[in-house]
């Protein structure tokens, strides 16, 4: 939550230096970059935050919570690097859907093992 609101938060500060007044999503490129960053991390949230409950429920937790620190610190450097310039994200994201596919793996073996093992 707290990575969401810092999001949030550049946001609005980019509203006030570039004078973009709600709800106008136009504007100075890096304002449109930084609008284009929260929306994105913020789209994949719920599956993050899903996946990661799954994970650590059926799996386990340590490794699970090691995913997700990964995750956010890539998400980071994802919004980070697409304020600066588009190719800046590009890394970031990769290592991203990655990690959630790393998630996805361990939510289906520890539900696998949970549900199908004797």
């Amino acid at each position: 939550v707290l990575f969401l609101a810092y999001f949030a938060m550049q946001v609005i500060y980019a509203r006030r230096k570039y004078k973009i007044s709600p709800p106008e999503t136009t504007g100075h490129p890096e304002f449109e970059r930084t609008f284009r960053a929260q929306a994105n991390c913020s789209e994949y949230f719920p599956i993050f935050i899903s996946l990661l409950w799954v994970a650590g429920i059926f799996f386990h937790q340590g490794v699970t919570a090691a995913c997700g620190l990964l995750y956010l610190y890539s998400r980071l450097k994802y919004f980070q690097g697409y304020a600066v310039a588009a190719q800046g994200r590009l890394a970031p994201l990769y290592a991203s859907a990655w990690l959630l596919w790393v998630l996805v793996g361990l939510a289906l073996a520890g539900l696998l093992v949970h549900f199908l093992w004797p």
